[in-house]
């Protein structure tokens, strides 16, 4: 019996393996200066005089260098050190300004007050969904565990989330008694902290406890099944801010 052969003379079998299914090449990453172009064209839209601010810094270093270089008589010396040092100036300025903005994208949105949270470093135990909801209000209380002990961190006006935050810290003494129980009220409002000053706020507090017993309460809490579901409307994922660009990367 003859072989079949398509119309260009080649048969089905050899095409078939004549073509090899080319690997998919996994996506670049992002360069370390798109990523700052990224971060730059972020904040300068959130906050236009961040320009002039690098600039200037900028300029006031090297002037600065300029200055020591003429007293010391080696002037290339120092423009050699002040240029590095003025580019470092402006990514500060930058790295600081693009947090601001970051905040500055989420704030008044729900889950706004975890997102807040969620820049902290090692040594913290967080919860990415809230633990206690008002569905009508969209009102959250989100838990963190860490040294302190454990800290609540209400979003909402004060006197509105209080009935959330009382409840919250009576199951927290009956459930981990003896441990410190903290409340961060996050907002612009009188009696809370900004945003970007949340996490700042729970690291300076006092260490109470090991990280052992970090782990311990983590445990028990978890064992004991405090988490609730999270009503509609409610998206805590929806709110998160750029960690690259909160660090100028």
């Amino acid at each position: 019996m003859a072989n079949s052969t398509d119309t260009d003379g080649s048969s089905p079998k050899r095409r078939l393996f004549s073509r090899k299914p080319k690997a998919e090449k996994p996506p670049k990453k992002p360069g370390t200066m798109k990523r700052v172009a990224e971060v730059f064209n972020m904040t300068r839209r959130n906050d236009p005089n961040v320009i002039w601010i690098m600039v200037l810094a900028f300029l006031a270093i090297i002037a600065v260098g300029l200055l020591i270089g003429f007293l010391i008589r080696n002037v290339v010396t120092m423009i050699i050190i002040a240029v590095p040092l003025a580019f470092l100036a402006a990514l500060f300025i930058l790295s600081r300004r693009a947090e601001r903005a970051a905040f500055a994208q989420i704030e008044g949105k729900p889950g706004a007050a975890g997102a807040a949270m969620s820049v902290l470093r090692r040594g913290w135990i967080l919860k990415d969904e809230p633990v206690a909801v008002n569905p009508r209000s969209q009102d959250a209380v989100f838990r963190a565990i860490g040294r302190p002990g454990v800290v609540l961190v209400a979003e909402g006006p004060v006197t509105r989330v209080k009935q959330l935050v009382d409840a919250e810290r009576r199951k927290m003494s009956r459930i981990v008694p003896g441990v410190p129980v903290h409340v961060i009220h996050a907002g612009r409002g009188e009696g809370q902290v900004p945003l970007q000053r949340v996490a700042k706020k729970m690291q300076k507090m006092k260490k109470n406890l090991t990280r052992q017993e970090v782990a311990a309460v983590d445990k028990r809490l978890n064992a004991l099944g405090t988490r609730m579901p999270i009503p509609k409307g409610v998206d805590p994922f929806k709110a998160r801010p750029d960690r690259k660009a909160m660090r100028g990367r």
